[in-house]
């Protein structure tokens, strides 16, 4: 192939081998009552967040007996040591390659058990599957990878399936 030439797919064999195998492993630090509470706080803001979210007596007479994190708690958002990761897409200045422009496709959650004080959460990720076409801007991949947390019970709190674009 020359360098004019569009390559024929944007599916790589470490794709090929990564799909549906989860990767490492990530666990949160146990998730204190205050911290949903702030979170809490912060997202309502300027609005007074629901009972559900930080009045522990109240909480006490509902069906989970304690109060919850709000649906959009990350437990994993101040980390001690951030994990360095490869640079994506081209060299500024330099013209990008058939699919090193990269896009955020969405992603959309799916939520289960809610986060209590005391959990301490678990993450995993693997390469769900793609799906490749032309598009207007030629061939393209749109990649799923699926993301889930479990409690220290092994239930499952939540699943995101996060979208991304490469042409």
């Amino acid at each position: 192939m020359t360098t004019t030439e569009e390559p024929t797919t944007l599916v790589t064999q470490d794709m090929i081998d990564a799909k549906g195998v989860w990767g490492s492993e990530t666990t949160s630090y146990p998730v204190g009552a205050s911290d949903i509470r702030k979170w809490a706080i912060a997202t309502y803001w300027p609005e007074k967040p629901p009972q559900i979210f930080w009045d522990e007596e109240y909480a006490k007479g509902t069906k989970w007996g304690t109060i919850i994190a709000p649906r959009d708690f990350n437990p994993f958002t101040w980390p001690v040591d951030r994990p360095k990761r490869a640079s994506a897409g081209p060299v500024p200045g330099q013209k990008p390659k058939k699919g090193e422009n990269i896009l955020n496709g969405g992603q959309q959650d799916t939520f289960f058990a809610p986060i209590r004080p005391g959990d301490v959460i678990t993450s995993r990720t693997r390469l769900s599957h793609w799906n490749e076409r032309e598009g207007r801007h030629g061939l393209t991949i749109f990649t799923f990878t699926e993301t889930e947390w479990h409690n220290q019970d092994g239930e499952l709190v939540k699943r995101r399936i996060s979208t991304g674009v490469r042409y």
